[in-house]
C-alpha cells in the first residue's frame, strides 16, 4: 500500500512540474497591425518582447484605412502606423472606440521632388501631390503655408481641405491622393508631400532628401506624434503597455536612429496628454 501511495505521489509531483513548465513556456502572442514591417526597430522590439514571454506577430496592411478596422474587429490586438490626429479623425468618422495607449516617434513631414532642389523653384501652375486622408491633408496644407506657398483661411483647423486655401501664390495645382501613391507620381508632378514612413519605404532619406521639412521639435506637432492604439476596453492591458514600454527603450531608439538616419525621433509623451489631445481633436469639426 505504501508503494502505491509513493507511486501516486511521484505521479502527482511529475504532473505538477509538467503543468508548471507548460505555463512557463506558453507565450503571449500579440498581433500588431502595421503598414510596413521592414524597420529595424521591429526586430529589436521582438527580441526584447521574447525576454518578457511575449511573441509579437506583425500584420502588414497595404493602406491606412485597414489597420483600425482590423483592430476594431478584433483581428489584431494593437496597431502602430498612425499619429494622434489620424486616429482621432478615423475613429470619429467610423464610430470606432479606439484610443492611443503610447507614443512611438515623431516623423517630420517632407516635400520631395525629382525636378527641383529648392522650394523657391516651383513655377506658376505646378502640380503638388499630397496625401488625401483628412489629417495628413490638413497637415500638408499647413506645411505648404509654412513654406510660403499658400495662406489658409482664418479658423482652419487640423483637418482642412483644399477649399480652406485663401491665397495660392503660384496657382499650384494641389492633387490629393492615397498616401502610398505620393512617391510613385514624382515623375508626373513638380513635388510630392510624402509621409516619413512611406518615404523611407520608397528609398528616400527622410532627413536629407526633402526640399522642405517640417520642424519635428515644435510643440504644434503633438497631434502628429505616432502612437500605439488599442480598443478602448483594452487601454489598461498590461501586456500591451509592456510592449509600449519596451518600444521606448534605448535599444529601439538606437535602431530607429540608424534605420531612418535621424528622419524619425523616438518621443515619450505621457498617456494623459495623448488622450487629452486625442479627445480634443475628436471634438473638432
Amino acid at each position: 500500500m505504501r508503494n502505491i501511495f509513493k507511486i501516486l505521489g511521484i505521479a502527482i509531483l511529475l504532473l505538477l512540474i509538467a503543468c508548471s513548465n507548460e505555463g512557463e513556456s506558453e507565450k503571449n502572442i500579440i498581433k500588431i497591425g502595421v503598414t510596413g514591417t521592414d524597420g529595424a526597430q521591429w526586430d529589436v522590439l521582438k527580441s526584447l518582447a521574447e525576454e518578457e514571454n511575449i511573441d509579437i506577430e506583425l500584420i502588414e496592411f497595404s493602406d491606412y484605412t485597414l489597420p483600425n478596422n482590423a483592430l476594431a474587429n478584433g483581428d489584431i490586438d494593437i496597431n502602430s502606423f498612425q499619429h494622434v490626429a489620424f486616429l482621432s479623425q478615423f475613429a470619429k468618422e467610423n464610430d470606432l472606440d479606439l484610443v492611443p495607449i503610447g507614443s512611438t516617434v515623431i516623423a517630420p513631414l517632407g516635400i520631395y521632388s525629382e525636378k527641383i532642389s529648392n522650394i523657391s523653384e516651383l513655377k506658376e501652375g505646378d502640380k503638388i501631390a499630397v496625401p488625401d486622408d483628412p489629417s495628413n491633408l490638413g497637415r500638408s496644407l499647413r506645411l505648404l503655408e509654412t513654406a510660403g506657398l499658400i495662406t489658409l483661411k482664418e479658423g482652419t483647423g487640423l483637418f482642412g481641405d483644399t477649399t480652406a486655401i485663401e491665397e495660392n501664390y503660384k496657382n499650384l495645382e494641389i492633387i490629393p491622393m492615397v498616401a502610398q501613391q505620393t512617391p510613385r507620381v514624382l515623375k508626373d508632378v513638380a513635388a510630392s508631400i510624402i509621409n516619413n514612413g512611406i518615404a523611407g519605404q520608397a528609398g528616400f532619406d527622410p532627413a536629407k532628401d526633402p526640399i522642405f521639412l517640417e520642424d519635428g521639435h515644435d510643440d504644434s506637432v503633438l497631434p502628429y506624434v505616432n502612437i500605439f492604439a488599442s480598443r478602448a476596453e483594452d487601454a489598461d492591458n498590461e501586456i500591451y503597455l509592456k510592449i509600449v514600454e519596451l518600444y521606448q527603450s534605448e535599444a529601439v531608439s538606437k535602431a530607429i536612429e540608424e534605420e531612418t538616419k535621424g528622419g524619425s525621433i523616438l518621443i515619450q509623451v505621457p498617456n494623459e496628454q495623448l488622450l487629452e489631445t486625442f479627445e480634443t481633436l475628436k471634438g473638432e469639426e
